[in-house]
């Protein structure tokens, strides 16, 4: 397990960075949401020790990290860092051998890797030849190559398409079933939201949320329903301790103050025709950022 404790940093007098802490698990993907100039690259940085903390601690397995340590990790930098010249399966069979593979080990899990990734036909191709969505896919084949126990990527998705991201997602799962602990940014928070099992979100440089995903949608969980009747709905507004959200005919969306109100209005719904629908609503994973960034 990778944790991160009281992290702080600051660039002359802002501070950027201020007691971030929170826990990436072996075996799970961790999502890292946060808007542009959160911390978030800042606090990779500082996990993987390419930039240091002012003050707090990075910890794995509950000891600090150490420069041996960090040889265990696999990162992938938003910005693309491959040698456009080189051919795909030699480059990243190349940073294979970076990491004490063999030659033969290097190649084949080289190729192996790409060929999951999809870049199976490409390997002789060099790395300037593919496409944005492709390159992509290399560096994130060159963050894995060595399989590494943890994995830290800024923003994978980016550029992929839909396929693209169910592959790769397929990738780090895998991954994560063998141990690794797995955390990754992104702005795309309907994927962070179908992929993770733990979240993570940042704003102004302090964590504002963490944990599964089933926790933070019982921590921020509204009274909020659904109806949908063969009668109109206009009664729910006279109806004390419901507000109306939205409303069109027979359909509503209403906030309760208790779940006895929830009850009481779902007799009363039945009372009065047939009902199609009378559901609770759980936030998504955009509801709750905005609520803890605002």
């Amino acid at each position: 397990m990778l944790e991160l404790q009281g992290v702080t940093k600051s660039y002359g007098g802002r501070r950027v960075l201020d007691g971030v802490g929170f826990r990436v698990t072996g075996g799970a993907l961790t999502g890292f949401v946060g808007g542009n100039g959160a911390g978030k690259t800042t606090t990779m940085r500082i996990a993987l020790g390419v930039l240091a903390a002012d003050g707090g601690t990075v910890l794995l397995d509950g000891v600090p990290v150490s420069r041996d340590d960090r040889r265990r990790f696999g990162y992938m930098p938003e910005e693309r860092g491959l040698y456009p010249k080189m051919k795909v399966g030699e480059h990243i069979a190349y940073l294979a051998r970076l990491h004490g593979y063999g030659k033969t080990d290097a190649a084949r899990q080289a190729n192996d890797l790409l060929e999951r990734l999809g870049l199976g036909e490409r390997l002789g191709d060099n790395i300037e030849t593919l496409s944005l969505g492709n390159q992509q896919r290399a560096q994130i084949a060159a963050a894995l190559v060595h399989d590494p126990e943890v994995l830290i990527l800024d923003e994978p998705f980016s550029g992929l398409d839909p396929l693209a991201v169910d592959v790769v997602a397929g990738v780090l799962h895998e991954r994560a079933q063998r141990g690794a602990a797995v955390l990754f940014s992104s702005h795309q928070l309907d994927v962070v939201e179908r992929l993770c099992d733990e979240l993570v979100i940042i704003a102004g440089g302090t964590i504002r949320a963490a944990g599964t995903r089933a926790e933070l949608r019982a921590q921020h969980e509204a009274h909020r329903f659904e109806l949908v009747s063969a009668t109109d709905a206009g009664w729910l507004r006279g109806e004390p301790g419901v507000t109306v959200v939205e409303f069109a005919g027979g359909h509503a969306v209403f906030d309760v103050d208790d779940d006895q109100t929830a009850q009481r209005v779902l007799r009363r719904a039945v009372e009065l025709g047939d009902v199609a629908t009378f559901t609770a609503q759980h936030p998504s994973l955009a509801q709750i950022f905005k609520e803890v960034v605002k």
